[in-house]
């Protein structure tokens, strides 16, 4: 409770304070402004036996020559991985490559990406934005899919009513190739089209899991709340998935580079770094999603906005760095 307390107070004042305080609070889970600052915490997470997702920090762009940036940033983040071979995959947002400025060269952009990146048998997942690009973002999946590049998956939020037809359309229509990153979801959307109490969404992010795996789905259980984690465990048990078990669903995923046995367990960068290396020590594929670049601030408040907890762990750890290393 004090913790909870802690860390809703912080968010509610750090808009009015330096932007040095944020970073100060901020810098445990981003890691840093450039792509050298990622790579060497990429390599830590690596001996630590996680592999990574890397995410150039940016969001919706006013402008298509906005675009050119990430697009430009990107092929250097993909050169890094492959020049110090990592095990690492893409993470990027639609909005960010002009899908809602112009669809077509949107699509151009990110088709660019996707390509450079499967020559190596680099993942690029999408990330999920709030409602207003939920289909669009899918339906780019499916495009890219449609042009045979199927190193392609998206993020899909449980706390949306739509997830659950969502995660059908996929499975049904990438035939083998259909891979999730479930979480709660970021964004508070409107009661109209999404859950908002905490067990609701719990519910709902439990079941969209086992409605994945079941599917035949590559899934990402992308969450640090143990009652997930728990439920997760078991219907991956019930399922026979799991450490040095080989996946033997009927309608399994293709095998893929850098990829479990059907599931992998994801972390946000300096989030439960103790959970990731319990599950790892077990035996577990963990994933840890490390964001860089200019845009720190807006992401830091985001999160932060969206879990005030997240404040309280960074406290402890500052105060108690050896409770819980990244």
């Amino acid at each position: 409770m004090a913790g909870g307390l802690f860390g809703r107070t912080l968010v509610s004042i750090l808009p009015w304070m330096p932007k040095f305080i944020v970073g100060w609070v901020a810098r445990r889970y981003v890691a840093g402004k450039d792509i050298n600052s990622a790579i060497k915490i990429m390599k830590n997470l690596e001996k630590q036996s996680a592999c990574t997702t890397v995410d150039v920090l940016g969001e919706e762009i006013k402008t298509l020559k906005e675009a050119d940036f990430f697009v430009d940033e990107y092929k250097a983040v993909i050169a890094a991985i492959n020049k110090e071979d990592l095990n690492a995959n893409i993470s990027i947002k639609p909005t960010a490559f002009g899908l809602l400025l112009d669809r077509d060269k949107g699509l151009k952009n990110i088709s660019e990406v996707c390509e450079l990146a499967s020559k190596t048998g680099i993942f690029v997942r999408l990330d999920m934005e709030d409602h207003r690009v939920t289909q669009d973002t899918i339906d780019v999946v499916l495009d890219m899919h449609s042009r045979n590049i199927k190193n392609v998956g998206c993020v899909l939020q449980s706390r949306l009513f739509r997830t659950k037809e969502d995660i059908k359309e996929l499975c049904e229509k990438l035939d083998g190739f259909a891979d999730f990153r479930l979480c709660k979801g970021i964004y508070l959307e409107p009661s109209e089209i999404s859950n908002i109490s905490y067990q609701s969404i719990v519910d709902s992010f439990c079941t969209d899991i086992d409605l994945a795996l079941d599917l035949g789905a590559y899934v990402g259980i992308a969450t640090h709340d143990t009652q997930v984690l728990d439920y997760a465990n078991n219907s991956l048990k019930e399922r026979n998935l799991g450490p040095r078990n080989k996946d033997i669903r009927k309608n399994s995923p293709k095998e893929r580079k850098g990829k479990g046995p059907g599931y992998e367990y994801q972390f946000l960068l300096g989030v439960r770094g103790n959970i990731r290396r319990k599950l790892a020590k077990e035996g577990h594929m963990t994933r840890v999603y490390v964001p860089y670049g200019s845009q720190w601030y807006e992401y830091s408040m985001r999160r932060l906005r969206e879990n005030p907890d997240i404040a309280w762990h960074v406290f402890k750890a500052m105060i108690f760095p050896w409770s819980n290393r990244r």
